[in-house]
């Protein structure tokens, strides 16, 4: 269970000498650092400290204003860090994952971004009605006049905003897709992604085969999740799903997999049932381990 530290600063001539002692003097073997300014997400030693971290590891930092300088990114990273089974925690805050207090401290914080964005919403909305009432055309006048630079111009950072917003979660989901493709159709891929708790992006079957082209596009996914996907007998697909899950999370018990396939997944069972039992999940996994999925 290491402690992994991250420091950062926002310009080339700041440095990180009293945020690396105090990381030090906590125990950090360990620690990546970055010249960046806070609100950029930009920053590929923070993604090198989040992909490093694992399953009982603690990433640390001595102000959580040198992680994150939004509530919702913050959320974000506790969030990646509690699905791989690690911990976070803030030195100068109290914020520490691992416990129950440190826990509760970031729901309420989850709470308090959720009343942000709320408010942002309503001020927007409040803008736009006291500029309509005195006369103005809401939207770009270029626009409305259909300049076609202009139309060029906004469709080209639709898609910049698209990329980037893809960007930034795509650890949400994306390693389920590259697990799961191109051996098991988009379907079922869909489904597993569904069932991610808390929830992921709103994705339909196409949309997601669309943000997958997009992020393999831009060389942040592997081209192979793109390939066909050959077609399965249908007596085999509960095999696949539960031999992957059980490569996920080794630990879990017949009953929990049970759990998972009737209320995360709705998968029916052999017999067009909704609830599976711990003996169906047995049969599943015996299988899989026919097909040479598991380890006998």
């Amino acid at each position: 269970m290491a402690l992994i530290g991250y420091a950062r600063v926002s310009t080339e001539d700041q440095d990180t000498a009293a945020q690396r002692s105090a990381l030090e003097q906590l125990g950090c073997a360990l620690i990546f650092e970055d010249k960046a300014s806070g609100g950029s997400r930009d920053r590929p030693n923070l993604s090198r400290a989040l992909a490093r971290v694992g399953e009982g590891d603690t990433l640390i930092v001595v102000r959580i204003d040198r992680l994150a300088r939004s509530l919702v990114h913050l959320l974000e990273i506790v969030e990646q860090l509690r699905s791989k089974g690690a911990y976070f925690r803030s030195i100068n805050d109290p914020i520490d994952t691992s416990s129950a207090q440190g826990m509760l401290m970031t729901q309420m914080l989850g709470a308090f971004a959720e009343f942000e964005r709320a408010l942002i919403r309503e001020r927007t909305r409040a803008g736009l009605a006291a500029a309509m009432a005195r006369g103005a055309k809401p939207g770009n006048p270029k626009m409305r006049a259909r300049d076609p630079a202009a139309i060029a111009d906004i469709g080209y950072a639709q898609k910049e905003r698209y990329l980037h917003a893809l960007i930034d979660d795509r650890h949400r989901w994306l390693p389920t897709v590259e697990r799961l493709r191109p051996h098991l159709p988009w379907s079922i891929v869909l489904r597993q992604i569904r069932a991610i708790k808390p929830p992921v992006r709103s994705f339909s079957e196409r949309t997601l085969v669309k943000a997958c082209k997009a992020l393999v596009k831009a060389g942040y996914a592997d081209a192979v999740i793109l390939r066909a996907a050959s077609r399965l007998p249908p007596d085999t697909r509960v095999a696949r799903m539960v031999a992957d899950r059980l490569k996920t999370y080794p630990t879990s018990s017949l009953r929990e997999i049970a759990t998972w396939l009737s209320r995360d997944l709705r998968e029916p069972t052999p017999r067009g049932g909704l609830q599976w039992s711990a003996e169906g999940v047995r049969r599943a996994v015996e299988q899989a381990r026919g097909l040479g999925l598991l380890e006998r």
